[in-house]
């Protein structure tokens, strides 16, 4: 059994319109607003851990992402949405959406994919064979490492619909992700398997708040919504 299932991704923003208007576009995904709230959106399409959430945010972008997304997207396409390309890489580019966040395009095989363009969720580490191995444990997926690099996947499978990446990288981790996943599971588990309580839905003045906040080993958070099953 395992502690937890790929629920959704969230993504901060200071303008969530405009944001919500890139990322909807970016990903292949219908944009809509998030409830009564007129800066809060959700993006999605059938597959509903596909879903993203823009979440309007006061802090401003600060420092590199520690999370981004990479997508089945030439420059071009995201340049038309407004990106900025920043650097050529071996076989990608590193872009920024229009509030900065970093992402990465992989237009080699753009052309081989359907509507839908998220190709992975990569998360800088400072032990990344770690992090992906509990990582790993927790979705019931087996951490690997690329044989050239000192990189560590979880390829999709039963509880992520994508191949999440972890990367090493020399900065520690200073301030609040910007982008950040949700899973359904139990808090309980969690914690006991050495995550670490960030806020607890009982502690939100907010009565429609119905999830936890959690960081894993590295201090990534994440948020944890009960099983609806």
């Amino acid at each position: 059994m395992t502690d937890a299932v790929m629920k959704d991704l969230v993504i901060d923003a200071t303008d969530g319109a405009t944001l919500a208007a890139f990322w909807s576009a970016a990903l292949g995904l219908r944009s809509r607003p998030a409830g009564d709230s007129a800066a809060d959106f959700v993006l999605e399409d059938d597959v509903p851990e596909h879903t993203v959430w823009i979440n309007q945010v006061p802090e401003a972008r600060t420092v590199k992402q520690r999370v981004h997304l990479d997508l089945h997207a030439t420059v071009d396409e995201l340049r038309a949405l407004g990106a900025t390309a920043d650097a050529q890489q071996e076989s990608w580019t590193v872009m920024r959406d229009p509030e900065g966040g970093e992402l990465c395009a992989f237009p080699r095989q753009a052309a081989t994919v359907g509507p839908y363009r998220l190709y992975a969720l990569v998360v800088d580490a400072a032990d990344p064979a770690a992090v992906s191995a509990w990582w790993g444990e927790r979705l019931g997926l087996e951490a690997k490492r690329y044989p050239d690099r000192p990189w560590y996947r979880l390829e999709p499978g039963d509880g992520l619909p994508w191949l999440m990446l972890f990367i090493p990288v020399p900065e520690p981790k200073t301030v609040k992700n910007r982008i950040h996943w949700d899973v359904w599971g139990e808090t309980g588990r969690l914690l006991d398997a050495g995550a670490t309580l960030v806020t607890g839905q009982a502690d939100s003045p907010d009565p429609q708040v119905s999830w936890d906040v959690l960081a894993d080993p590295e201090g990534n958070e994440f948020c944890v919504f009960r099983p609806e099953r």
